[in-house]
């Protein structure tokens, strides 16, 4: 399984990034191989619809759940019409968040 977590940058080190839509970076954690990537967040940017997006984004990579300090309405309609788990978390490392998982 695939775990997307929003991340403030690209390192294991990073923090969980308190906004979703507009987050820096998805750490993409893969149970099965316990590989960490890092994806840029392509919404970020976005004038509007970041949410959205995001979510979109998340999906093409695979992810079949998605863990962010929260979530708007919107996407949660979104995630649950894509089928993608959500789970809240507090503020802690990638690192910390990745371990606490296994």
């Amino acid at each position: 399984m695939k775990i997307a977590i929003t991340a403030e940058n690209d390192s294991l080190q990073a923090m969980v990034d308190a906004r979703f839509g507009r987050c820096t970076y998805f750490a993409v954690y893969d149970t099965e191989t316990k590989q960490t990537t890092f994806h840029a967040n392509p919404a970020k940017e976005a004038s509007h619809g970041a949410g959205p997006a995001a979510v979109q984004f998340v999906a093409r990579l695979g992810v079949s759940r998605l863990l962010a300090r929260e979530f708007g309405a919107k996407i949660i309609s979104l995630l649950q019409d894509l089928n993608i788990e959500k789970q809240q978390i507090q503020p802690d490392s990638i690192e910390t968040v990745i371990k606490n998982l296994e």
